[in-house]
């Protein structure tokens, strides 16, 4: 999961492997593949940077493997 902020500056955690695609409008838009869209204060930039670290967490392999 990622964190983001809404608008109102009250957070909460988004599944990244949902996400369709992330536009500037100017406000930063997620487009889910559920068709729900949610406004962030992030850029499309740093979401972009959340979900590759999301990515690159469970990717790992697991510690001592």
């Amino acid at each position: 999961m990622i964190r983001v902020t809404r608008l109102n500056g009250s957070q909460f955690y988004i599944n990244p492997e949902l996400i369709q695609f992330v536009e500037a409008t100017p406000d930063t838009v997620i487009s889910l593949i559920t068709d729900v869209k949610i406004v962030v204060k992030e850029t499309p930039e740093e979401v972009a940077r959340a979900v590759i670290e999301y990515r690159r967490q469970v990717n790992q392999p697991p510690e001592g493997a």
